[in-house]
């Protein structure tokens, strides 16, 4: 539920198209509505600007299913993460203008549109193994209503090609930088821009990066300023937290 569909609720009620009785039933759902296996968040639209995202790894296909039919009740935009083709198949089974980002592994169900911010946000990947994180940010960006521009395998192996994006690095009001083995992509990045640089380290490298810790452990420790970090291949959370810089 959001603001406009509790908007239209009480001008109905104040027409009398809707009865009192019959408007209380939605706004008792209003908290949450308790499926069982799962408390679905309907409030979560009013208080943040963006309605609960399924995580689906963990979650069977009939589970995700029910969750999305309560979703789409309220005309909401609906986006599951960690999604693969079997749960893009179960959701299309009940929804319709169901879109599967493979690379992102994420369901988008697009029920109404997002006013789009003109700021743009620029999604930054060490290497080509980073790109799947990086797309979850980019794709999240975009679904929450932003422009987002892509500068992929720009690493400091090779840093002259980070260099040669410098247009878009310096043009960005918010910037995700996504990297794996020792994760040094990020400081660069903070030290040649003065906007918030969120990064995300990746689990990708050798045996001596401990599945992302490396790279987590460098960020983290980063001498350069305005960087915050995400966990470990969360470009999810990375996405969701540079829309909401974005649109401030």
């Amino acid at each position: 539920m959001d603001i406009e569909y509790l908007r239209k609720l009480l001008e109905n009620v104040k027409k009398g198209s809707v009865s009192i009785d019959d408007a209380l039933v939605d706004l008792k759902k209003l908290p949450f509505e308790d499926m069982g296996f799962a408390k679905v968040d309907h409030h979560r639209n009013i208080r943040n600007g963006y309605p609960e995202v399924i995580y689906s790894e963990g979650k069977t296909i009939e589970q995700i299913k029910e969750i999305v039919k309560k979703l789409t009740e309220k005309n909401n935009n609906i986006m599951a993460t960690r999604a693969d083709y079997k749960v893009y198949q179960g959701i299309k089974e009940i929804a319709q203008d169901v879109v599967y980002y493979e690379m992102a592994r994420i369901v988008v169900v697009k029920k109404r549109e997002i006013l789009k911010s003109e700021k743009i946000i620029a999604v930054v990947s060490a290497g080509t193994c980073d790109i799947p994180v990086a797309e979850e940010a980019a794709i999240t960006c975009e679904i929450m209503g932003n422009i987002v521009e892509r500068v992929y395998d720009v690493g400091v192996a090779g840093i002259h090609r980070l260099f040669a994006k410098s247009d878009v690095i310096m043009r960005a009001n918010v910037l995700v930088v996504v990297a794996g083995m020792e994760g040094a992509l990020a400081s660069v990045v903070s030290g040649l821009v003065d906007r918030p640089v969120i990064a995300v380290p990746t689990s990708v490298g050798y045996g001596a990066s401990f599945k992302g810790l490396s790279a987590l452990l460098t960020m983290l420790n980063s001498c350069a300023t305005g960087i915050g970090v995400v966990n470990i291949d969360n470009g999810f959370g990375a996405g969701y937290l540079a829309a909401m810089i974005n649109r401030e």
